[in-house]
C-alpha cells in the first residue's frame, strides 16, 4: 500500500475510534466489547476459558475458597481474570492507533478533542490546547499494554488469589487505595492518622481498569513505562513472560517492602510459568 493511502487509513480509523469514545462512557464501551474479549483469540496466545457457573459467587467474584485443588483454584483465578486483562489491553491497542496516525501541525478538531480526552484519562494535559510532539512521545509512554503473567501475578499477590477481604467485599483484586471518606473500606490495621481507604468498585472489571490506569499514569511507576518504552525500543513483545519479570523492577513504589516485593513478583512469575500462555 502506498505511504499516502495507508496515512490516510490510520486516520479514518483514528478518526472512528476517536468517534465512538466520545460518544459512549468508557465503561458502557468495555460491556460492548466484553463479549469480543472472551474470544481466546483476543488473549496473547490459547486460552481455555472454563464455565465458572457452578461455583458460588460472591458478589461480581467467585468464591475461589470454594475450590480446594491448589492447580485447579489458580486455573480457575488466572481464567476469571484474562478476558478482563484482554479488554483492557485492546482498549489500549485502539487508543494506541489513534496516537500513532497523529501528525503535529496537521490535527483535526475531532482528533483534538480526543487527544483532550486521552489527556485527561492519562492525567497529561495537553499545553494550550495544542497537540505537541513532547506530548505524543510521553502519552505514547503511558498508552501501552501490560503482559498478563504480570497483570495476574499482582492480583493474586494483593488479593490472596481472590480470596481476600477487599476482594470480596469491595472487587478490589490490587490493593488500590482511594481517599474520600466513603470511597471504601477501612483497612482494619489502618495508622492513627491515616485517611485512606481500600477502594471499593462496583464490578472486578473495574478494579482491572483502575489497576492499568494507575501503572501507566501515576508518577510513582515511571520506571516502569521507561522500562516498557526500552524494551518495545528493541523491539521486544510487550506481552511476554520476559516482559512482565522485567517491569516487575519498575514496581518498586507499589509496596511499602520496596525490593522485597519485588522479588516476591518475580519469584511468582517464575512459580507459575506453567500458567503462562506464551
Amino acid at each position: 500500500m502506498p505511504k499516502s493511502l495507508k496515512s490516510m487509513s490510520l486516520r479514518v480509523a483514528a478518526i472512528t475510534i476517536a468517534a465512538t469514545f466520545v460518544s459512549i462512557g468508557p465503561y458502557l464501551h468495555y460491556d460492548r466489547e466484553y463479549r469480543k474479549a472472551i474470544d481466546p483469540q483476543v488473549v496473547h496466545g490459547p486460552v481455555s476459558h472454563p464455565d465458572l457457573s457452578h461455583l458460588p459467587y460472591i458478589g461480581d467474584i467467585p468464591d475461589f475458597n470454594s475450590i480446594k485443588d491448589t492447580k485447579d483454584k489458580k486455573t480457575a483465578f488466572f481464567d476469571f481474570l484474562r478476558p478482563k486483562i484482554a479488554l483492557e489491553n485492546k482498549r489500549i491497542e485502539k487508543e494506541r492507533v489513534f496516537l500513532t496516525s497523529l501528525t503535529v501541525g496537521e490535527i483535526s478538531s475531532e482528533q483534538t478533542s480526543y487527544a483532550e480526552r486521552l489527556a485527561v484519562l492519562y492525567s497529561y494535559p495537553l499545553k494550550d490546547g495544542a497537540v505537541t510532539q513532547a506530548w505524543l512521545d510521553e502519552m505514547l509512554k503511558r498508552v501501552n499494554v501490560l503482559p498478563e503473567a504480570l497483570v495476574l501475578t499482582q492480583a493474586a499477590n494483593e488479593s490472596a488469589w481472590g480470596t481476600s477481604r477487599f476482594a470480596k467485599q469491595a472487587n478490589n483484586l490490587f490493593g488500590q487505595w482511594c481517599y474520600k471518606k466513603g470511597c471504601g473500606i477501612v483497612p482494619a490495621k489502618r495508622g492513627a492518622g491515616k485517611t485512606h481507604e481500600v477502594e471499593k468498585f462496583d464490578t472486578v472489571q473495574e478494579s482491572v481498569h483502575g489497576y492499568f490506569m494507575n501503572v501507566n499514569r501515576n508518577r510513582a511507576y515511571a520506571d516502569l513505562r521507561d522500562i516498557r518504552a526500552n524494551l518495545a525500543g528493541k523491539h521486544k513483545d510487550l506481552l511476554s513472560v520476559a516482559t512482565a519479570s522485567e517491569l516487575t523492577h519498575g514496581l518498586l513504589a507499589y509496596s511499602e517492602r520496596g525490593i522485597a516485593y519485588v522479588n516476591d513478583l518475580r519469584a511468582m512469575i517464575r512459580h507459575n510459568n506453567a500458567y503462562w500462555t506464551q
